[in-house]
């Protein structure tokens, strides 16, 4: 009965004047942006864009989708969650189609939890999956800007990230990461202080957390696949916005994007704007300034790229949309009741 007894959320007044506070950021970010752009070689930039450059970018995207869809599916088969590849990648799609469509990215890990909970029987342990999920991600994606700064950085010039604070984030991500799977009871003693809010109910939670992460420690080779699966899948956003700047001509090296890519996604993690909008571009928009382009090109850029984002989770609402009983079936023949209640 602990189950039920969850921690309340912020209220609607707080939602309501936290969604007003991103509004305000991003619009006023973006405001600031386009008051220094030219926006008649902004349009230039993005109408004479390559129609085939622009396809292969959403080829790019959808291979990301799959490889993200399979480092999931490593991760749940180490803790002995059996989903089916196809299920997950639906799940993928439709989390995108939120990310976009919500004033928050943390509508998709909802959604991914939500899709899994059932068969890893607890929610407790769909979250914790999700994290390690999360986590590995946001490793990978410190070791391609690490990577791709130090090669910019023999290429001549002073990067304007230098490789050896990336090097550290990520030494220091994997030290944080190694020490959570190898010493799980020293993450529920961490965690221990929050049984003042409810003693059993956060008892519980706290045993089924450490029991997942113990159960990492015991698949090094999952996690360390999913790391280097983590790598590959940073590596073709790259090569997406790669495919992008090439659409519009734009002379920026890929081993540049190496840095910027993975350094915007982290800038955006910040809860302070509308899905990232203004400080991804305020990011792009700096980073473009120091090797001397346009601010016109670093809009383009990423206006591009957001652009056709937002269309490919279209195929999320469609993913949804075609759910209905095949997904019910689909549950039912891997043991999952329809309603089974998850913990």
């Amino acid at each position: 009965m602990a189950d039920r007894n969850d921690v309340g959320g912020p209220g609607p007044l707080r939602r309501a004047l936290m969604l007003l506070l991103k509004l305000a950021v991003s619009a006023g970010l973006l405001g600031l942006l386009l008051a220094r752009t030219d926006l008649s070689r902004l349009w230039l930039s993005a109408r004479q864009a390559s129609p085939l450059w622009l396809a292969l970018a959403l080829v790019l995207y959808l291979a990301m989708i799959l490889l993200s869809g399979w480092r999931w599916k490593l991760l749940l088969d180490a803790q002995h969650v059996r989903v089916a590849f196809g299920r997950l990648v639906n799940s993928y799609l439709v989390a995108v189609f939120f990310n976009n469509f919500l004033p928050s990215n943390i509508g998709g890990d909802v959604i991914r939890i939500k899709d899994t909970a059932p068969q890893a029987g607890s929610k407790t342990l769909a979250t914790t999956i999700v994290l390690m999920d999360r986590g590995l991600g946001l490793l990978g994606l410190l070791a391609v800007a690490a990577f791709g700064a130090s090669v910019t950085g023999r290429m001549g010039g002073r990067p304007p990230i230098l490789a050896s604070m990336l090097w550290l984030a990520l030494a220091g991500g994997v030290a944080v990461a190694a020490v959570a799977v190898l010493l799980p009871g020293g993450v529920g003693r961490l965690l221990s202080p929050l049984r003042l809010i409810h003693r059993e109910w956060i008892d519980e939670r706290i045993k089924r957390l450490t029991g997942a992460l113990a159960r990492f420690r015991g698949a090094p080779g999952a996690l360390a696949t999913c790391l280097a699966g983590a790598v590959l899948v940073q590596a073709v956003l790259v090569a997406f916005y790669a495919a992008v700047v090439r659409s519009m001509d734009i002379p920026l090296s890929p081993w540049h994007l190496a840095v910027i890519v993975p350094v915007s996604f982290v800038v955006q993690m910040a809860p302070v704007s509308l899905n990232g909008f203004g400080v991804r571009e305020a990011t792009f928009a700096y980073y473009f300034s120091r090797l001397g382009l346009s601010i016109e090109s670093s809009l383009a850029v990423s206006f591009m790229g957001a652009g056709l984002v937002i269309l490919f989770s279209l195929s999320g609402a469609a993913a949804y949309w075609c759910r209905g009983s095949r997904w019910v079936l689909e549950g039912a023949s891997a043991g999952v009741p329809p309603a089974a209640g998850s913990r």
